[in-house]
């Protein structure tokens, strides 16, 4: 008995710690959250399942954008968004890439049309996208990767210059809801809603 009650007090001290880390400390687990990677940081009002009711609004004058960022005439855009001096981490905890607050604020779609990232001579080349939009249509990824993915037997590229942004994205299950983009021909809109972020995406047709 005498060494009955040490032992329980060991196991109790070290049952504590583990319930804890198990518990992860938050209101979704953790793969519901937003994340803890380079991108997610876990902040409760981005992330975490949150569908938007709408897409962004579409921009009436965008942003001036520093002579460097720009694309020279006759070539092609940058692809390294890391090469542009702009952050998104418009709070601590929030991502440092394009991301959807819980009310419905679209931080980072305000560069315009202009925006020489996203031209493409053809735009809709491949048709498009006709399954669904915005809240109601949560879609799984179901493999691929930044150059080429897949959901629901629709085929998607994302944008070169928004590569970067898709690093902490899960391309075999990471849920995604597809909205118009207002400014840029051609492109649609990922949004992740594990993590809270989005990208420009190309339409590559069905399979």
């Amino acid at each position: 008995m005498k060494n009955l009650v040490p032992l329980l007090t060991l196991l109790f001290a070290l049952s504590v710690p583990a319930f804890l880390q198990g518990s992860g400390g938050g209101a979704y687990p953790e793969e519901q959250r937003g994340g803890g990677g380079a991108h997610g940081g876990g902040a409760r009002d981005v992330g975490g399942g949150h569908v938007p009711a709408r897409g962004p609004a579409p921009v009436r004058s965008a942003p001036p954008r520093a002579s460097e960022n720009r694309a020279p005439e006759n070539r092609a855009p940058e692809a390294r968004p890391q090469e542009n001096a702009r952050s998104f981490r418009d709070k601590p905890n929030h991502p440092e890439a394009p991301h959807v607050h819980h009310n419905d604020q679209w931080v980072g779609h305000d560069s315009g049309r202009d925006d020489p990232h996203y031209h493409i001579d053809h735009p809709w080349e491949h048709g498009r996208f006709n399954g669904g939009f915005g809240r109601g249509h949560v879609f799984r990824l179901g493999g691929g990767d930044r150059e080429r993915f897949w959901f629901g037997g629709f085929y998607f590229s994302v944008a070169p210059y928004d590569y970067d942004y898709t690093a902490d994205w899960l391309w075999d299950g990471d849920p995604i809801v597809i909205y118009e983009d207002p400014d840029h021909d051609g492109w649609y809109l990922a949004y992740n809603s594990r993590l809270g972020t989005y990208v420009h995406v190309q339409y590559l047709g069905p399979r």
